[in-house]
């Protein structure tokens, strides 16, 4: 399989010189530091956007916690958050409002 066709694997080290970093943690959604993501909208203000029946859309200088206080690395500077509960990858919406038809009150 040539180079343009392989499939790029995700955490590979760009140095094979450096040591390599620390495993992943198991889980649906692991818990790390905020990152550039959070950082990235730091000082910013935090706007809500809660979409007609489907989730709740996160901007700004966020920071996600979980049940225990601890950091969520969300990947990126908006979130979508569920408010149906049928999503897979909660707190954050896959799409599954649709499929169980949604409806807010």
């Amino acid at each position: 399989m040539s180079a343009e066709h392989r499939p790029e694997v995700s955490g590979a080290d760009p140095d094979p010189g450096s040591a390599p970093g620390p495993e992943p943690l198991p889980g649906p959604a692991p818990v790390l530091d905020p990152g550039p993501a959070a950082a990235a909208g730091a000082g910013e203000p935090v706007t809500i956007t809660v979409c007609p029946d489907g989730p709740l859309l996160v901007r700004g200088g966020y920071e996600l916690l979980d049940g225990d206080d601890r950091p969520i690395d969300p990947g990126r500077a908006t979130v979508a958050l569920c408010r149906c509960g049928a999503s897979s990858i909660k707190p954050f919406c896959d799409g599954s409002h649709k499929r169980a038809r949604f409806r807010a009150r």
